[in-house]
C-alpha cells in the first residue's frame, strides 16, 4: 500500500507546504520579522479603517475607490517580497538587500495613483513620461511577484497578453488588431482603473480582504478546532464516521477560509489519519479530504472571493449571488457525505467507539425536533422582535441591539464554561470520540459572530463590505475577551496573562489576515492586466469567433470547451485568477452564442459554471495542488489521490452543466415552496447521480443498473428536457402579430423572439431574445411601455425603432432587424414535473431488483455458514 511505502508529512512539512501557497516561506527573525509582523497588521488595520464609518465621520482618512487600491496593492506588493524568496535556493531566514529594494519600489510604483492622485486626474489619456516609466517598472514588477507569490503560470499568462497587446499588428490574420502604443499600454494598465487597478484589485480591496480577515480571527480564536470536534462528536461513530465528518468539518471550515489548500492542511491533519484507522486507504482518505476542502470554496458566504467578483460582474445584489449559489454548493456536500457512505458499505467498515449516552431512537427524534422548532421560533422572534424594535427605537436601535448581543455572549461563555475545554488531539494516537453535548455548548459563542455577518446582510441589506467590518468587530471583541471571561467564570483567572493572551492572538489574527491576503491581492492585480487586455485589443470578439468555430455553433461543445479552458488555466492559476480571467474571456461568449442556438442563459449561471470548473482544477492531475497537499497528509501518491478526488468530484463537475440548461437548480424565478420541490428532489436526483457513478447502492450495481440510474437522476435534474418532447411549450404566431401575441401573456411570462439583423462589423446574425411581460390595459400601451415600434415592409416585420433606455433597448433590438418569428407561452400545457412520476417509478423498479439480489446474498450467506 502507498501509505506503507511513503510516511506522511510532519506537521513543520505541512506547515510550510500551507506557507509557500497562501503566507509565504520565509521565516524571518529579529528587526526584518517585526517590520514584515508590523506591515502585514498595519494592512489588517488599515482596511478595518476604510470599511468603517469613522472617516466620514471624524473628516479624516477619506480616500477614493482609485486611491484605496493602491494602497492596498503598495501593501501587497511589499509583503510579497519580503514574505516570498525568489528561487528555491534563496534564504529563508533573511531577506537579501536586493529584495528590499524591490519591495520598496514595487510598493512606490503601486502607491504612485495614491500619491499623485490629483496631478494624473488632471491629465487623462495624456500620460508624461514619468507616468510611463513608473507604469512599466509597475507591471514587471507585479509580474515577479506574480511568479513568487503565485507560481510562473498566471506571470506567463499575463505577459502573453502584454505581448499580444503590442504585437497586434504582427498576429496571425484572425488574432490581428491594431496594436496599442508602449505608451497607451501603460497607460490603460497602471494609470487608469482598466487594468490593474480595475474592478477585481477593487472588490478585493473592499470586500475580500474583511472576509478573510475574519475568518483569520475566528479560526486562530479557535473556530476552526471548535467545527473538527463538533463534526467527530456527532458523526465519527457512524460507518465511515471520520470521513463523514471531514466532509462536514471541511465545509464549515470552508465558510470562513478562501483556500481550499489551507482547508486540507487544517482539517487533514486530524481527519485523514482518523479515516485511515478505520479502513479508507491513503489515497482514498486524501481524496475524501480533497473533495470536500475544495467543495468549501462553493460554499457561501465567501466562496474563495469569487462572490464578491461576481456581484460586480454580474451587478446584482450579494444576496441574490449566495442565493443562486446555496442550492448547489448544499447538494453536492449532502452528495459527497452518501458518496464516502457508500466507499464504507463497500467496504464492510465500522465507525469509532461513540462516548455519548445511549437513547432510544424515539428520544432522538423528539430532541432534533425541539431544537429544530426551538431555532426556528428564536429566529421568528428575533426578527420579528427587532422588525418591531427599530420604528420604536430608532437611531437608539444599534446600541440596543449591541448591548443585547453583549448579554447573550456573556452568557454563552458563562455556559460554555461549565464543561471542559477543546483540547487539540494527536490524531496519531488512541482518540476518545468526545461527547455531543458538551462539544457543542463549549463554543456556541463562535456561532454570534457569523450570525451578525448574515444578519447584516441578508436583513439590514448592508453591503458586504460593511457586514463582514462589523462582524470583525464583534469578532475582535471576543478574541480579546473570551479568555479573561471563561477563566473567571471557571474560578481560575490570572487577569493581566489572559487579557495578554487574548491581545496576542489577536495580533496573530491580524498578521495571518494580511499574510493570507498577499496572494489575492496579487492574483487580482496580474487578473487584471489580462481583463485590461481584452478591453484595450478586443480579443474577446476574436475568442467568440473562435470557440464558435471550434463547437460548430453546437451549445454543448461549447461548455465543454469552456469547462477544459477553465480546468487548464486553474492548474496554475489560483482559484480568484482563473475566476476573473475565464469569466472575463468566455462568459459573455456562452451568454452570446447561447442567444444565437436559443438557449437563453442567465449571466449569473454563466458565471457559476465557471468559477465551479476554475475550482475543480485543484484537484485534477497532473497538477491539482490541493491534492498535492492531501497527499503530503496521508502519505500517499499525489496523482492517484488527484484521481481518485477528481472520481468523487464528478458530481461537481455534473452540476453546472445541468444549472446551465435548467436554471430552477440556481432558484431562478421560483418561489418558495418550489425552491423546497426542487430542493428535495434535486438531492435526490444527486445522490442517485452519486452511486451510479460509484458503482453501488444497496448491492454493487449491474452495469444496466448503473445506465438505469444516470438516466433517472437527469430527468429528475432537467424535466423539461423530456417534457418539450412531449408537449411543446410554445406555440408560433406570425411575427405581424407581435402585439398581440405581448398582449396574450399574463404575468411572469414571456414571448420567446428570434431576431435577425446585423453585427458590429456589417455581418449577418440571428439571435433569441425572451421579452417579458408588460404593464398595459391594450396591445398599443404594453408596447409603448416595451418600447418598440414595429413596421411592416412587404411580408416582413421590422424594428422601425426602440426608445432610449426602454426594455426592448436593454434586450438588443435596434433599428432595421428582421423579426424571425415569435413563440407564445402554450396555454394548458403539462408542468415539467410530472416527468418525476415514471423516474421515480423506475427508481422504485431498481431498488426493488438491488433489494432481492441483497436478500438472496444474505440468505445465502446464513446457509453456508
Amino acid at each position: 500500500m502507498a501509505e506503507k511505502d511513503k510516511p506522511a508529512a510532519g506537521s513543520s512539512e505541512l506547515d510550510d507546504l500551507v506557507a509557500s501557497t497562501d503566507t509565504g516561506s520565509r521565516k524571518l527573525g529579529g528587526l526584518p520579522n517585526r517590520i514584515l509582523l508590523g506591515t502585514a497588521a498595519a494592512w489588517s488595520l488599515f482596511q478595518l479603517w476604510i470599511a468603517s464609518p469613522l472617516p466620514f465621520m471624524v473628516g479624516f482618512g477619506v480616500f477614493s475607490a482609485t486611491e484605496t487600491r493602491s494602497i492596498h496593492l503598495a501593501f501587497a506588493m511589499f509583503l510579497a517580497y519580503l514574505a516570498y524568496p525568489a528561487f528555491k535556493r534563496s534564504p529563508r531566514d533573511r531577506v537579501p538587500a536586493i529584495d528590499w529594494v524591490l519591495a520598496l519600489v514595487a510598493a512606490g510604483t503601486a502607491a504612485y495613483l495614491y500619491m499623485f492622485y490629483e496631478q494624473l486626474a488632471q491629465r487623462p489619456g495624456a500620460p508624461i513620461l514619468q507616468d510611463v516609466i513608473v507604469a512599466v517598472a509597475g507591471i514587471l514588477l507585479l509580474l515577479e511577484a506574480t511568479r513568487r507569490a503565485l507560481g510562473p503560470p498566471l506571470m506567463i499568462v499575463a505577459m502573453v497578453f502584454l505581448v499580444y497587446s503590442l504585437a497586434g499588428p504582427y498576429m496571425p490574420a484572425m488574432l490581428a488588431h491594431q496594436g496599442v502604443s508602449l505608451e497607451g499600454l501603460a497607460n490603460h494598465q497602471w494609470i487608469t482603473t482598466q487594468g490593474v487597478f480595475g474592478i477585481a484589485l477593487g472588490v478585493s480591496t473592499s470586500f475580500v480582504f474583511l472576509f478573510v480577515l475574519f475568518g483569520a480571527l475566528l479560526d486562530k480564536a479557535g473556530a476552526g478546532n471548535y467545527f473538527i470536534k463538533l463534526a467527530f462528536s456527532m458523526l465519527g461513530h457512524y460507518r465511515g464516521g471520520p470521513a463523514k465528518a471531514a466532509v462536514v468539518a471541511s465545509g464549515m471550515t470552508g465558510l470562513i477560509s478562501g483556500s481550499s489548500i489551507a482547508n486540507v492542511v487544517t482539517t487533514g491533519t486530524f481527519t485523514v489519519p482518523m479515516m485511515k484507522r478505520v479502513g479508507f486507504s491513503a489515497e482514498k482518505a486524501g481524496a475524501v479530504e480533497v473533495a470536500s476542502s475544495v467543495n468549501g470554496q462553493i460554499m457561501p458566504p465567501v466562496m474563495g472571493a469569487a462572490a464578491f467578483l461576481m456581484v460586480e460582474y454580474v451587478g446584482i445584489s450579494y444576496v441574490e449571488v449566495i442565493k443562486h449559489a446555496f442550492l448547489p454548493a448544499l447538494i453536492s456536500y449532502i452528495a459527497l457525505i452518501y458518496i464516502v457512505h457508500l466507499e464504507a458499505l463497500k467496504a464492510g467498515m465500522r465507525g469509532l467507539k461513540s462516548n455519548n449516552p445511549v437513547r432510544p431512537l424515539l428520544n432522538k427524534v423528539i430532541g432534533f425536533l425541539t431544537g429544530l422548532i426551538g431555532l426556528m421560533a428564536l429566529s421568528f422572534i428575533v426578527y420579528y422582535g427587532l422588525g418591531w424594535l427599530k420604528p420604536v427605537l430608532g437611531e437608539a436601535t444599534p446600541w440596543v441591539v449591541a448591548v443585547v448581543l453583549a448579554v447573550v455572549y456573556v452568557g454563552l461563555l458563562k455556559l460554555s464554561a461549565r464543561y471542559p475545554e477543546l483540547e487539540e488531539d494527536d490524531p496519531n494516537e488512541e482518540i476518545v470520540l468526545p461527547q455531543t453535548r458538551p462539544t457543542l455548548m463549549v463554543g456556541l459563542h463562535y456561532i454570534l459572530p457569523v450570525i451578525v455577518l448574515v444578519w447584516c446582510l441578508m436583513v439590514e441589506r448592508l453591503s458586504p463590505g460593511l457586514s463582514a467590518f462589523w462582524a470583525t468587530v464583534f469578532m475582535i471583541a471576543i478574541i480579546v475577551t473570551q479568555r479573561p471571561l471563561i477563566a473567571t467564570f471557571r474560578g481560575r483567572s490570572d487577569m493581566a496573562a489572559d487579557v495578554r493572551a487574548g491581545f496576542q492572538d489577536l495580533w496573530d489574527g491580524l498578521v495571518n489576515g494580511a499574510r493570507n491576503m498577499i496572494g489575492i491581492g496579487i492574483a487580482t492585480a496580474a487578473a487584471g492586466i489580462i481583463v485590461g487586455a481584452v478591453s484595450q485589443t478586443g480579443v474577446g470578439l476574436v475568442l467568440a469567433e473562435l470557440v464558435e468555430t471550434l463547437s460548430m455553433g453546437n451549445l454543448f461543445l461549447m461548455l465543454l470547451l469552456t469547462a477544459v479552458l477553465s480546468l487548464i488555466l486553474g492548474m496554475g492559476l489560483p482559484t480568484t485568477a482563473n475566476y476573473i480571467v475565464v469569466s472575463a474571456l468566455l462568459a459573455p461568449v456562452i451568454v452570446t452564442l447561447g442567444q444565437q442556438n436559443g438557449l437563453l442563459v442567465p449571466l449569473i449561471a454563466v458565471h457559476l459554471f465557471v468559477f465551479y470548473f476554475g475550482i475543480m482544477a485543484d484537484v485534477t492531475p497532473p497538477v491539482g495542488l490541493a491534492s498535492f497537499a492531501a497527499a503530503a497528509v496521508s502519505g500517499g501518491d499525489p496523482i492517484r489521490t488527484g484521481f481518485q478526488a477528481f472520481y468523487y468530484s464528478l458530481r461537481t463537475a455534473a452540476l453546472p452543466f445541468l444549472f446551465i440548461f435548467n436554471t430552477d437548480l440556481l432558484l431562478i424565478d421560483v418561489d418558495i415552496w418550489h425552491g423546497l420541490l426542487i430542493f428535495v428532489i434535486a438531492t435526490v436526483a444527486m445522490l442517485i447521480f452519486a452511486a451510479a457513478t460509484q458503482g453501488f447502492m444497496l448491492v454493487r450495481s449491474r452495469w444496466y443498473e448503473s445506465l438505469l440510474l444516470l438516466l433517472i437522476a437527469f430527468a429528475l435534474f432537467r424535466p423539461g428536457f423530456w417534457m418539450d418532447m412531449i408537449d411543446d411549450p410554445y406555440r408560433d404566431m406570425p411575427p405581424a402579430q407581435f402585439a398581440q401575441a405581448l398582449d396574450s401573456l399574463d404575468q411572469g411570462e414571456s414571448l420567446r423572439v428570434e431576431v435577425a439583423g446585423l453585427d458590429d462589423y456589417g455581418d449577418p446574425i440571428s439571435f433569441f431574445v425572451r421579452v417579458p411581460y408588460q404593464q398595459g390595459e391594450s396591445p398599443s400601451e404594453r408596447m409603448d411601455n416595451l418600447g418598440l415600434m414595429l413596421m411592416q415592409e412587404d411580408d416582413e416585420t421590422l424594428v422601425d425603432m426602440t426608445t432610449f433606455g426602454s426594455p426592448a433597448q436593454e434586450l438588443g433590438f435596434d433599428f432595421d432587424q428582421r423579426i424571425v418569428s415569435v413563440k407564445v407561452p402554450e396555454d394548458g400545457r403539462l408542468a415539467k414535473e410530472w416527468i418525476w412520476l415514471p423516474a421515480l417509478a423506475l427508481f422504485a423498479l431498481v431498488v426493488l431488483l438491488q433489494r432481492r439480489r441483497r436478500e438472496r446474498s444474505s440468505t445465502n450467506a446464513a446457509s453456508a455458514a
